[in-house]
C-alpha cells in the first residue's frame, strides 16, 4: 500500500525535505514520519456554535487511540454553523462548509480522516465535504446534553416552542420560559431531543460511519471519549485496509438511514441532508424513494418532540442499535459499517432495548406503519413537499381551506399578532419566499406561531405551508420544502389570500383548487423578485443551489472528485 501521504513526506529531494521540516517545526520528532498514516481531525470546535464548544477534549482523545495505532494525528479546524446563533439561517452555509471541508482534505497530506461534529449542519456538511474526497472516513458527534430539569420536571428543546405559545397569549408562562433559559442547557452537547443534531447523528450511525454507540451517548458520559479513543485507532486501520467512505455508504446503507429515520420518528431535515449526501456519491436517490422506503416502518422511539422522553433515556435504553435490531428485516444487514464488520454483525451484539418504553418492540409500536415522513404532490409541489406525520394533529392530515397568504416570514410575524386577522381554525397559513434562493439559505421558520387571537380560543394547531424548513425539535401540521420554490417561479409563487388549498397526506396530494386558466394568467403576470445578494458567497450560492428535491447542494459539486494528489506548490 501506497499512502497519500508519501507525494509529500517521502524521498529526499528538495519538497519533501520543506514538507518534513514543517512537521518538524511543530515539535514531532523525526520518526513520526517513517511511514504510518497520516490521519486528519476535522474539528469543528467553536465557541460560536455551543454544541461543539467540547470538541477539543473528544479530539485528545481521538490523538490518543491514533496514536496507539501507529498514525501520526493532525487536527485542524473546520468551519463551525451554530443552530442557535448564526443569521439568517446555517443552512445558508452548509454548503460553504462542505466546500471547505473537501478543499482542505485534498490540498493536504492525509490518508484519512476522523470528522468531529454534532451541530445540525456541520453533521452533513463534513460528512458531504468528505464524500467527495473519497478518503478513509470516521465520524464521531459530539452527544447529546444530559436531560434538562426545570421544576422537577424533564425538559428540552421542544418544551421552549410550547411555552412561548403559551406567554404570548397570556404572560403566564413567561416565568417558566425564563426559567428554561437557564435550567434546559444542563451540559455540553447538541439537543436533547430528537431534533435534527440527534437525527443525524443517529443516520450517521445508521449508514455505518460512525462506530456503534457513537450517536446517543450523552456528551458528558466519560464512555464517549473512550469511544473517541477506538475511533482512533480504528482510523488508522481502515487507512491500511484501504476502506474509503463510498465503499460504506452505498445506496444500500442510505436505505437503512432512510428506515431508520421513520423508526426514530426523526427530523424533516434529514431528508434534505441524505439527498445532498447521496448526490456528493454519486448515488441514485430521490424523494420517491424516501418515501417509499418509510411508508411501512413504525415509529418505535418515544423521544420529544414527537414523544415524551429524551435523548439521555434514548441511550440507555440501547441507543440506535436497538431500533436497529428491532427493524432488522428492513435493512441491508450485509451493509459494510466501519468497524469492518456487516451491519448484520453488529446487530448480533445490539439485542433489544433494555427500557421498552423509550424504544418500543415492532409489535407495539408508539406509533403505526405509514406515520413517518410524507411526501406530497400535486399543482402546488410539482417537485414535491414533505409533512412530519409524527408531529402533526391527526384531524388536520386531510384538510380543506382558505389561503391566507404572506410573502416573508416578517410580514406574517407582524400579522399574527393584529386582533382583527381574517383567520379561523380552518385558514391555510401560507408563507413564502423563505426557500433556498428566495431566502436566501431555506431558514427553519416554517412552523409559524400561531395568530394570537385563536391562541386566545384555545387553538393550538393549523395546517401551515411553505418552502422553508423547521427546526427537529418543532412539531405541527406543517408542510415544508414545497419545491419548486416561490423565487424560482414556483406554484407557491401565484397563489393569493382566498384560495382553496387542499391537503390529503394519506394520498400523499397538495393541491390548489384554482382552475388552470386562471393559473395561468397569474404565472404570466409574475415577475421574478430582485436578486438582493449581489457579491461574496451569497451570490455564489443563488446562483448555483439546488431545489429542496435535490438535496439543496450547489449544482456545481454533485459526484466526487476524488483524493488525487495536487500539483506540487514549490
Amino acid at each position: 500500500m501506497t499512502l497519500r501521504s508519501a507525494a509529500w513526506f517521502a524521498g529526499n529531494d528538495r519538497d519533501a525535505v520543506i514538507h518534513r521540516s514543517a512537521i518538524h517545526l511543530q515539535g514531532f520528532s523525526g520518526d513520526v514520519l517513517d511511514g504510518r498514516p497520516v490521519i486528519g481531525i476535522a474539528n469543528s470546535w467553536s465557541e460560536l456554535t455551543p454544541c461543539n464548544a467540547h470538541l477539543r477534549e473528544i479530539a485528545d482523545a481521538v490523538k490518543r487511540g491514533v496514536w496507539q495505532a501507529g498514525g501520526l494525528p493532525l487536527e485542524f479546524p473546520t468551519m463551525s454553523l451554530g443552530e442557535n446563533l448564526m443569521r439568517p439561517t446555517t443552512m445558508l452555509f452548509r454548503n460553504l462548509m462542505a466546500m471547505e471541508v473537501e478543499a482542505t482534505l485534498r490540498a493536504n497530506p492525509i490518508d484519512g480522516v476522523v470528522l468531529l461534529a454534532g451541530c445540525d449542519k456541520t453533521t452533513p456538511a463534513q460528512l458531504m465535504g468528505a464524500a467527495s474526497v473519497d478518503l478513509p472516513t470516521i465520524m464521531l458527534t459530539g452527544g447529546p446534553q444530559l436531560t434538562g430539569r426545570c421544576a422537577g420536571r424533564a425538559t428540552g428543546p421542544s418544551n421552549v416552542w410550547r411555552t412561548s405559545e403559551d406567554a404570548r397569549v397570556s404572560g403566564g408562562g413567561l416565568a417558566e420560559l425564563f426559567a428554561l433559559e437557564g435550567c434546559g442547557a444542563r451540559s455540553r452537547g447538541h439537543c436533547s431531543s430528537m431534533g435534527t443534531a440527534s437525527t443525524m447523528a443517529c443516520l450517521v450511525e445508521a449508514m455505518g460511519v460512525q462506530l456503534p454507540g457513537g450517536a446517543a451517548l450523552p456528551a458528558a458520559d466519560s464512555r464517549r471519549l473512550a469511544l473517541a479513543q477506538r475511533t482512533g485507532q480504528r482510523i488508522v486501520e481502515l487507512v491500511r485496509e484501504e476502506c474509503r467512505i463510498s465503499q460504506v455508504v452505498t445506496r444500500e446503507a442510505l436505505e437503512n438511514a432512510v428506515v431508520l429515520l421513520t423508526a426514530l420518528g426523526g427530523s424533516t431535515n434529514a431528508v434534505l441532508h441524505l439527498l445532498a449526501i447521496a448526490g456528493r456519491l454519486g448515488v441514485d436517490l430521490s424523494l420517491d424513494d424516501i418515501d417509499a422506503l418509510g411508508r411501512d416502518v413504525p415509529m418505535l422511539v418515544d423521544v420529544e418532540p414527537a414523544g415524551s422522553y429524551y435523548m439521555e433515556d434514548f441511550a440507555y435504553a440501547g441507543g440506535l442499535g436497538a431500533v436497529a435490531w428491532e427493524v432488522r428485516d428492513r435493512l441491508h444487514v450485509r451493509a459494510l459499517t466501519v468497524t469492518g464488520r456487516a451491519l448484520g454483525a453488529e446487530l448480533a451484539t445490539a439485542g433489544p432495548s433494555c427500557d421498552r418504553a423509550v424504544i418500543h418492540p415492532r409489535e407495539d409500536p408508539l406509533r403505526p406503519a405509514g406515520s413517518g415522513i410524507a411526501v406530497l404532490r400535486g399543482n402546488l409541489a410539482p417537485d414535491g413537499a414533505v409533512v412530519k406525520q409524527a408531529a402533526a394533529s391527526p384531524q388536520l392530515m386531510t384538510h380543506r381551506g382558505p389561503a391566507l397568504v404572506f410573502d416573508s416570514i416578517e410580514e406574517y410575524n407582524v400579522a399574527r399578532e393584529d386582533p382583527e386577522l381574517p383567520v379561523g381554525p380552518e385558514t391555510v397559513l401560507v408563507v413564502r419566499m423563505a426557500g433556498p434562493r428566495g431566502y436566501p439559505g431555506m431558514p427553519e421558520v416554517g412552523n409559524l406561531q400561531l395568530p394570537t387571537a385563536l391562541l386566545r380560543r384555545g387553538v393550538r394547531d393549523m395546517v401551515r405551508i411553505s418552502d422553508a424548513r423547521m427546526s427537529g425539535t418543532a412539531y405541527g401540521t406543517v408542510v415544508l420544502h414545497v419545491a419548486p420554490e416561490a423565487a424560482v417561479g414556483g406554484p407557491l409563487a401565484i397563489v393569493e389570500s382566498g384560495d382553496e388549498i387542499e391537503l390529503d397526506v394519506s394520498n400523499r396530494r397538495l393541491e390548489l383548487l384554482v382552475d388552470d386558466s386562471t393559473l395561468a394568467a397569474r404565472r404570466r403576470a409574475w415577475k421574478a423578485p430582485a436578486v438582493s445578494w449581489t457579491r461574496g458567497y451569497e451570490r455564489l450560492y443563488v446562483e448555483h443551489v439546488l431545489q429542496a428535491d435535490a438535496g439543496v447542494d450547489f449544482d456545481f459539486l454533485v459526484g466526487c472528485s476524488g483524493y488525487g494528489v495536487p500539483r506540487s506548490s514549490h
